[in-house]
């Protein structure tokens, strides 16, 4: 067998520079030798979330360690195991979870604090030591690229749709998405694989018929129609509904309170990001929650079993995800970076790493 690297090529992030010029290339970043339950694996593609672009330009509110190997999400090959390692085995293919010790139930202290690509060292690298606890095994019919997709985006998307029991989303519901970013687009396309219904949003008027293209049975371009969420509520009650049952809010302050216009009764609304505006923002509150008599709930990602449920409905119903058409090599990363921040994107931003 060859000998493992001891070092490896990647990104790290200069926090002080507050700006993309703090994202460089490091060529020297350790490989660990492989403890009795590690696995080493080599990375084959990254997709980025808006977290890892707010990171370098000092926009992330939570605590972020310093020089850290940024992205969450990625997927590669194993390339050895340790001595006690018995779920995994070299050649397969794998994804890192997020949390990397979150099995099942609810998020606590402890396993938010093993997030990749914050707190710890994330997947924009060559090669990457982890846990065994901490990778899923992929099936066969995803691609690199596609896999990389799923970690943070795709499986925050199955949680705020299924992770509420008694609220799981079930055929003939409907479903409001904001944009076409990663969350909202894979949202998307499990309602439509569950035979659910979808209202979908967009600013760009070259996005509505790509949206349509997806399933959305109603594409409503909120930069025409600040009312977006009435909008949206009364088609719905013209076919019978109440209004939405889940609405996956990404858009924070300045989405907020069309998505409590278009929530059902009893219907949720999951909270996913902050991309239309911080928290100085402030346009809704507790009265608005209460009158549209619905739930609330913040999503941070999910657990290692909601990962293998998503996986197992997906090979099932043949669902691949979006990635856009613009993908990136290593050297790339940062216009990678550049390209999400611009909105240029429709459905996952991936770089490629190669061997």
């Amino acid at each position: 067998m060859a000998s493992l690297p001891t070092t490896t090529s990647g990104y790290r992030i200069d926090l002080t520079a507050g700006s993309f010029d703090g994202l460089r290339l490091d060529e020297t970043i350790p490989v660990p030798e492989l403890g009795a339950r590690d696995v080493l694996i080599t990375l084959q593609a990254v997709s980025l979330n808006y977290r890892d672009i707010a990171m370098p330009l000092r926009l992330y509110p939570a605590y972020t360690k310093e020089d850290v190997v940024p992205c969450s999400d990625g997927s590669g090959i194993v390339l050895a195991v340790g001595s006690e390692v018995k779920a995994l085995k070299a050649g397969d293919k794998v994804c890192p979870t997020f949390f990397q010790d979150f099995e099942d139930g609810y998020a606590t202290k402890e396993s938010r604090a093993t997030s990749l690509g914050g707190l710890n060292d994330g997947v924009l690298r060559k090669h990457a030591v982890f846990n065994e606890k901490g990778l899923i095994k992929l099936p066969d019919f995803l691609s690199a690229q596609e896999a990389s997709t799923l970690p943070c985006a795709a499986l925050t998307a199955w949680n705020a749709l299924f992770g509420v029991e008694g609220r799981a989303l079930k055929p003939g519901h409907w479903v409001l998405t904001q944009g076409s970013g990663g969350v909202s687009l894979f949202a998307l396309l499990f309602a439509k694989a569950l035979g659910a219904n979808v209202v979908a949003t967009t600013g760009e008027k070259s996005k509505e018929e790509r949206l349509k293209d997806l399933g959305a049975d109603l594409v409503i371009n909120y930069r025409e129609n600040p009312t977006w969420g009435l909008t949206a509520k009364e088609h719905i009650e013209k076919q019978g509904g109440t209004g939405a049952q889940h609405v996956i809010e990404v858009g924070g302050e300045t989405t907020m309170e069309q998505s409590l216009k278009a929530v059902a009764p009893e219907g949720l609304i999951s909270i996913i990001g902050f991309l239309g505006g911080g928290m100085g923002e402030r346009k809704t509150g507790f009265w608005d929650c209460f009158a549209s008599a619905c739930l609330v709930r913040g999503v941070l990602v999910g657990s290692k079993k909601q990962f293998r449920d998503m996986l197992s409905f997906m090979e099932e119903k043949g669902v691949r995800p979006v990635v856009d058409e613009k993908v990136f090599t290593f050297e790339k990363a940062r216009e990678a970076y550049e390209y999400l921040q611009a909105q240029k994107f429709f459905g996952k931003v991936v770089i490629t790493i190669p061997e």
